[in-house]
């Protein structure tokens, strides 16, 4: 199974934008899938997690600006980012992960291991 997230470009401060995360089978309807923010010269740190049941949890730099949908007939999940910072800049990953995550209080900590990544997709947030 591989997950490919698209859809980064350049976007300024307080803008949006909306990356995607593509599941190569029918998995999305049936697994949790995290999302990673990889600033450069910096930890890859997970920044977002939403279950099968569609509970979500974020990290604390990105709640209230962040947000998830998954639509599971498309095996996709999206992360929909708003009010952008400079420091949101970074390659943004997507991975299977424990489903628990998504209703703890607080988002464990990496790093994270995983044997596979799928590709990143890039965000700057600059004017």
């Amino acid at each position: 199974v591989q997950l490919q997230a698209s859809g980064g470009g350049l976007v300024q401060p307080g803008g949006s934008l909306r990356v995607s995360c593509v599941a190569s089978g029918s998995i999305v309807g049936i697994n949790a899938v995290c999302w990673y923010r990889e600033g450069s010269g910096k930890a890859r740190d997970l920044v977002a997690v939403i279950n099968p049941s569609g509970n979500t949890n974020y990290a604390d730099s990105v709640k209230g600006r962040f947000s998830l949908s998954r639509h599971n007939a498309e095996n996709t999940v999206y992360l929909q980012m708003n009010s952008l910072k400079p420091e949101d800049t970074g390659v943004y990953y997507c991975n299977i992960c424990p489903p628990s995550w998504a209703t703890i209080d607080k988002l464990p900590s990496g790093p994270h291991e995983y044997d596979y990544w799928g590709q990143g997709t890039q965000v700057t947030v600059s004017s």
